[in-house]
This record gives structure tokens, sequence and C-alpha cells, in this order.
């Protein structure tokens, strides 16, 4: 089965979404540069899956060196799994996709950003132990 990922930025309350996007969105402080050069680093050669909104908002160079998957609220998460054999994939997208995708990651990658604003949608740790043997970072 595929190994499962997800990599992800919050706010240093839990912040991770405000009006369908990052709070932070925008912004130019290496911080927040970083967590996106970072992003692009770690999935570069692998798969990545996403709902449509998320995967309309890659830019065309990453598509060059990674295998993005638009993904849909009615796909079984197993067997989209299912179609990537031993590949590494990163579920991308925020609560409604990790939520059902929870279960099957092996590895949350969580980098807490320098932002204590806004937010109108919270990272939730219940998604940490859903699979029961996954293991987080950050």
């Amino acid at each position: 089965m595929a190994d499962v990922r997800v990599i992800c930025a919050i706010g240093r309350s839990g912040q991770l979404g405000l009006n369908g996007g990052m709070p932070w969105e925008d912004r130019d402080e290496r911080a927040f540069l970083e967590d996106v050069e970072r992003f692009f680093d770690l999935t570069r050669g692998h798969v990545l899956i996403a709902g449509p909104k998320t995967v309309a908002s890659f830019p065309d160079f990453a598509r060059r060196d990674r295998t993005i998957v638009t993904i849909r609220s009615k796909d079984d998460p197993k067997e989209v799994l299912a179609r990537f054999g031993d590949r590494v994939v990163y579920v991308g997208g925020g609560p409604a996709v990790w939520t059902a995708y929870a279960p099957f990651v092996r590895h949350w990658d969580i980098n807490t950003l320098p932002y204590d604003g806004e937010a109108d949608t919270w990272f939730d740790p219940a998604w940490l132990v859903a699979g029961g043997s996954a293991k987080a970072s950050a």
C-alpha cells in the first residue's frame, strides 16, 4: 500500500484556514515563503492528491515534477490509494479531505507558522490518531 503522508502549516493556535484560503496567504515574510518552498521540495517526485480547489491553486511548475491527482468526496480513499502501489502519496487539502484520509496517514508533517490572527478553520488533533499508527513531527 502507498506510504500516505500529510504536510501542512498551521498558525500558533492551530489556525488552518480563513474564507477558503490560508489566513497567511500572500504574506512575504521569510517564514511563510520557506513553508511554501519546503512543501514543494518535500512533495517533488511523489503523488499529491487533493480536492479540486486545492489542485487548481497549484502553480504550473508544480505539475512538472510530481503526480497531481484530483480527488472528490465520493471517491473511496482505499481505492484512490490503491492506485499508487508503494509510492509516497501526500494528501493535500483541508478538514474534509484529512478526515477521510486520516486513517491511512502514516506521517503528519506540521509546520507551525508565526501567525496568530483570525481563522475560521482549525487543525483537529483527532486526525493524528485516526489511524492509530501515525507519527507527527513539528
